[in-house]
């Protein structure tokens, strides 16, 4: 009996650790992160149980402060600054992953489904889909 007890944890901990599902901490997607188009910085926090994320800084907002949202579909909203606009959320935790997700695209005006899965502490990959397969893929790296 004595030998089984620790048998047994020993081996729930091995499964444990090698299923991300278990191991990936739900936060290790907090904190600014750089995109790799036009310099983009986002700043990914938590939102209640989710996660959502605003745009700090970009090539086009550095060239102008004042940016607006002027490709948003939406014409009531192409008044509102760039800068500090809610571009991710909406999303849910399964396993390592953060998905059924929204990812708003200033440069078209577009709102699209989107899955972000860490890679490691530094990389993240978000997936944006119009419909599943029409997806693109860009890797986020983080900012210390």
């Amino acid at each position: 009996m004595r030998l089984w007890k620790p048998v047994g944890t020993a081996l729930v901990a091995a499964v444990v650790l090698m299923n991300p599902a278990f191991a990936a901490n739900p936060d290790q997607v907090v904190g600014k992160w750089r995109t790799p188009s036009k310099h983009g910085v986002i700043d990914l926090v938590r939102c209640g149980e989710s996660v959502c994320g605003r745009i700090v800084e970009s090539d086009g907002i550095k060239a102008n402060p004042d940016l607006r949202d002027v490709n948003n579909k939406d014409a009531s909203q192409r008044t509102r600054k760039v800068k500090g606009l809610q571009m991710v959320g909406g999303f849910k935790r399964q396993g390592n992953e953060w998905v059924n997700g929204q990812i708003y695209n200033p440069e078209d005006g577009g709102t699209y489904k989107a899955t972000i899965t860490p890679v490691d502490a530094n990389t993240l990959k978000l997936k944006g889909c119009i419909v599943w397969p029409l997806c693109k893929t860009q890797t986020w790296t983080r900012i210390p």
